[in-house]
Order: C-alpha cells, then sequence, then structure tokens
C-alpha cells in the first residue's frame, strides 16, 4: 500500500506565505512526477504545479513567480512554498504522485487533501 500524506496548511492572512509537504510512504520502487492540485468551493480541481523526478516544473499562470514546488527524492517528498498568498488561493490542497510500485506496477496517488485559507 502507498500512502501520500500532507501537512502545512492553515489559515494566513494575504500576503503572507505557508509551506505544503507531502510524503509517500510504502512500497515504492519509484516515484515519477509529482504534483499539487487544489479545488476551492464549487469549482473543478486545477493543477497548481508539477515537478518531473528530473526536476522540470511547471506552474498554473495564477501562481507563476509566487509558489514555488520542490522535491527531496530521498526522503520521498514534494513541497509547495506559498508566497504572497492572496484569498483567491483558498482552497484544499492535495498532492499527487505518480509511483511504481514494487514489483506491482505503476499508479497515480493523492493525498487526502490540507485545507489553505487566506483571509483579506
Amino acid at each position: 500500500q502507498v500512502q501520500l500524506v500532507e501537512s502545512g496548511g492553515g489559515l494566513v492572512q494575504a500576503g503572507g506565505s505557508l509551506r505544503l509537504s507531502c510524503a509517500a510512504s510504502g512500497r515504492i520502487f519509484s516515484i515519477l512526477a509529482m504534483g499539487w492540485y487544489r479545488q476551492a468551493p464549487g469549482k473543478q480541481r486545477e493543477l497548481v504545479a508539477h515537478i518531473t523526478n528530473g526536476g522540470i516544473t511547471n506552474y498554473a499562470d495564477s501562481v507563476k513567480g509566487r509558489f514555488t514546488i520542490s522535491r527531496d527524492n530521498a526522503k520521498n517528498t514534494v513541497y509547495l512554498q506559498m508566497n504572497v498568498l492572496k484569498a483567491e488561493d483558498t482552497a484544499v490542497y492535495y498532492c499527487n504522485a505518480d509511483i511504481i510500485r514494487s514489483g506491482l506496477g505503476r499508479d497515480l496517488y493523492w493525498g487526502q487533501g490540507t485545507q489553505v485559507t487566506v483571509s483579506s
């Protein structure tokens, strides 16, 4: 079994910062791409940032220049540093990971989500 556990969400004032973490555990042979998505009330889940196992990143236009995705392959962990937060960043943030399991094939896994609330 593979689990993704997120942490770091919370309440912050506009202009502030938060750092999200997502750690993968279980029978993992290799982690390919990892990403962060978010879903605001009444809206569809959207991609926030994505990072390959080679470190290539891409971002939603709405967060470019404010958010930074990174990963620590030794810890099977992906991070999202969020700066200059805006009220419109308020959402539940989910991480995902494209994982090859030891002898069990490849699948996409999701974390349980962490709430980020930005007060204006």
